[in-house]
This record gives structure tokens, C-alpha cells and sequence, in this order.
């Protein structure tokens, strides 16, 4: 292609592209390596020494020309990219802003928030203790030796590991706490009577997982201690705390049982609000529950505090939090709580 050729074509097709990528193949057919441009350079040799320098000069100048034409032509398309670009993403800084989601807290937390707060209206003081306890605070210390059958129904996860037990040259095994009844004795070794305290927190049991049970759930134990408590006492607070958590009269009744730690000792069960005391999955096709284990506080639990049995008495009382929960929400499976479904989670 000659240089009146080239000037007769090049400025059409520069005009002619409509973005870079058009633009850039303008430039590769003119000033590429393959170009045109080049194509004319190499063929100089085959001339004489005057023509060479008379084309030299006409193709070098044509060569800038072009290269300034398509360098504005560049900064035209560029300049219209950016303002597609700022009118798509354009901001209206008087518009409100967009809100984040908004977090939830987890059931569980509420349930226990609202029973600890309803337990403080009586007078109940919120302790705590160690997840990770000792074999002497979570049996020895409550009256279930080791060779005593209770320790199997309490079946739980060992630890490895010792600790001193209190007063003794002799240690004691680690394990995961199966009830939190255990900081009962840690808090009357540092506490005198009277005394009310409920303690929630997380428990672990190495059992089957189906629709009500699983190997981890959260309990609420309750110990109240002075001069003249009986059962009397237990059963009125209890009923009172069911009205307030449940805003509704409730069924209750009290059955004899056996716990190592209290004697007397009884279970205590109420209509099942998820089938209203028709049968379900939950209750067992019974229609009731069992929501609370309890009793007088054994002899043996005082003295294992340093407390003298003669001079004081009460009530300790153990109930599942996740029990309530579904309970109170009408959940008939407790592996919904764990199962970190936001579905479930934010109905909440």
C-alpha cells in the first residue's frame, strides 16, 4: 500500500472505530510491526539514495500524524467509557443508606436471659462454673461415689488430665460437666447461708441424639438454703416462674424419684404445650413432660461444703433450658438449636 493510499484510508477508519479494541487494530494495520508503515521502511533499500530520503521523510511524518490521530481518537473513546461509568455507579448521597441485616440472638440465650431475669425478681442470685469440671465436684462431692450406679446414668466425656481435689493430698480426674449442680458445692465452700442461686450454663452427656435428647444441651440448676425451707417453698416458686416464662396457667405434678444429691427427691412434669397433653413426639405420647428433677438437699451435699446439716436446709432443682425453649416455642426437635440453620434461627 502506498503513502496515498495509506493517507486516504486511515483517517475513515479511525473516524470509523467505536471503541479501543476498533481503535487498536487501526493501529496494528499502520504502525504494527506488520504494518503498513513498515512494510514501505523495509522496501526503502531498493531505492536510490535521493528517492530513500524523499520517501524516508514523507512516511516518518505520515507514521506521527497517524499516531497522534489515533491517540486522540483514544482519549475521545476514553473519556466516554468514564462517563458510562460514573452515570452507571453514579451515588445520590441524599439517598438513605442501605441498612445492614440486622443479627439475632440465638433462642437459647434469649430463653435463658428471660428465666434468669424472672429468677432474680424472686431473689435468686446468676452463678457460674467451670465447663471442664472435676471428678470430685461433679459426682464425689454430691454424694455419687464411684462405684455408685448413678454414675451411669450420667455416662460423659473424660478428660485427660488431674487437679488437687480441696483439703486433700489426693487428685482427681477431669471430664466434661454432666450437670451444673456441681458449682452447688463450689458455691457454698465460699458462701455462707442463706443463700438463693440458679446456675445455667451448658452440661455434656455421652447419649443417643433423637428428637429430645442430645450430647450437649443447656440446664439451669437452682439451690435455695436457710433456717425452715421445705418442698412448700420449692413448689411455690416453681409454680410462680412457670406462670411468669409461660404467661399462661400451667398443669404441674410432682412425682417421687431418686437423686443422690436430695432426699426427699421428685420429678416434676407438665402438660405438654407443643400437642397440649394430647401425645406427641416430645412427651412421649404421654402428654406430659418432665422439665425438673428435685428435692430436699441431702445431709452428705452440706457437709461436703463444710456446712452442718443440723442447722440448715432446702431445695436444689435441676430443669433443661432447650426443654423449655421448645416448649415455649413449640419446637419438637432439639437438634434445630445446633444445627446453625439461619432459616430457623431468625424466626427468633
Amino acid at each position: 500500500m502506498s503513502t496515498q493510499e495509506i493517507k486516504k484510508k486511515y483517517p475513515k477508519e479511525i473516524l470509523q472505530a467505536k471503541d479501543l479494541k476498533g481503535l487498536d487494530l487501526v493501529w496494528k494495520k499502520y504502525l504494527g510491526r506488520k504494518g503498513e508503515i513498515n512494510k514501505i521502511l523495509k522496501n526503502l533499500k531498493k531505492l536510490s539514495g535521493k528517492e530513500r530520503i524523499n520517501l524516508g521523510k514523507e512516511v516518518n511524518q505520515l507514521k506521527k500524524e497517524i499516531a497522534e490521530k489515533i491517540e486522540k481518537k483514544k482519549r475521545i473513546l476514553e473519556k466516554k467509557i468514564f462517563k458510562v461509568a460514573v452515570k452507571k455507579e453514579q451515588v445520590d448521597v441524599t439517598a438513605p443508606g442501605k441498612k445492614f441485616p440486622q443479627g439475632y440472638l440465638h433462642p437459647l440465650t434469649q430463653i435463658i436471659r428471660e428465666v434468669e431475669e424472672i429468677f432474680q425478681s424472686l431473689g435468686f442470685l446468676v452463678a457460674e462454673g467451670p465447663e471442664i469440671e472435676t471428678e470430685y465436684y461433679n459426682f464425689d462431692a454430691l454424694n455419687v461415689p464411684e462405684n455408685h450406679p448413678a454414675r451411669d446414668l450420667w455416662d460423659t466425656f473424660w478428660l485427660r488430665g488431674s487437679q488437687k481435689i480441696p483439703n486433700s493430698k489426693f487428685k482427681t480426674r477431669l471430664l466434661l460437666r454432666t450437670h451444673t449442680t456441681s458449682v452447688d458445692i463450689r458455691y457454698m465452700e465460699k458462701n455462707n447461708p442463706p443463700l438463693r442461686i440458679i446456675v445455667p450454663g451448658r452440661i455434656f452427656r455421652h447419649e443417643a441424639t433423637d428428637a429430645s435428647h442430645d450430647i450437649q444441651f443447656y440446664q439451669l440448676d437452682g439451690l435455695m438454703v436457710d433456717k425452715d425451707i421445705s418442698v412448700a417453698n420449692f413448689k411455690a416458686i416453681i409454680e410462680i416462674f412457670f406462670q411468669k416464662f409461660f404467661k399462661r396457667p400451667i398443669k404441674m405434678r410432682l412425682r417421687p424419684s431418686f437423686f443422690p444429691f436430695t432426699e426427699p427427691s421428685f420429678e416434676v412434669d407438665i402438660d405438654c404445650l407443643v400437642c397440649q397433653g394430647k401425645g406427641c413426639s416430645i412427651c412421649s405420647g404421654t402428654g406430659w413432660i418432665e422439665v425438673i428433677g428435685a428435692g430436699m438437699v441431702h445431709p452428705a451435699i452440706f457437709r461436703a461444703a463444710g456446712l452442718n446439716p443440723k442447722n440448715w436446709q432446702g431445695f436444689a432443682f435441676g430443669m433443661g433450658i432447650d426443654r423449655l425453649a421448645m416448649m415455649k416455642y413449640k419446637i419438637n426437635d432439639i437438634r434445630l438449636f445446633y444445627g446453625g440453620d439461619l432459616r430457623f434461627l431468625n424466626q427468633f
